[in-house]
């Protein structure tokens, strides 16, 4: 198993597994609007996708968002996506993609990840739990819909 840096050529075979995530979260499939997406995200380089790979097959990604903490002055990254297929989950892919993460986000100098995921998402919760992510017992998020 390799992980690596997405790149634009990458697009084709990442839209799929993009488009599958969204599936996941009950949205309809659009495989031509992920394309597109992830294509603004490799043009505007707001994000840093790393990709999992058995072989030649794509089999899961992560995409990391920067952001900035401005109490500690210091970059923040958004860990907002962890997919990898179904044929390929509790073999330690997800482990792979988020030790690759934490490693870019630690060489950029990054004071923390943050993320979010469903409550219903045990698995998930224990993954990151496993890795030494902690609740946020102190702080509410908050959300406003604009569209």
């Amino acid at each position: 198993m390799n992980i690596l840096l997405a790149q634009a050529e990458h697009i084709d075979h990442l839209a799929v597994l993009f488009d599958q995530y969204r599936v996941f979260y009950n949205q309809a499939s659009d495989l031509a609007a992920a394309k597109q997406f992830l294509g603004e995200r490799f043009k505007q380089r707001d994000s840093a996708i790393f990709v999992a790979m058995d072989n030649q097959s794509m089999v899961g990604f992560t995409q990391l968002y920067p952001s900035f903490s401005s109490v500690s002055m210091q970059r923040v990254w958004i860990l907002n996506d962890l997919f990898v297929v179904e044929n390929y989950r509790k073999q330690g892919v997800a482990n792979l993609l988020m030790d690759v993460a934490e490693q870019y986000a630690r060489s950029s100098g990054a004071v923390r990840i943050v993320l979010a995921t469903q409550i219903t998402n045990i698995a998930a919760q224990r993954l990151y739990e496993s890795r030494n992510y902690v609740k946020d017992e102190a702080f509410y998020h908050y959300m406003l819909r604009l569209i």
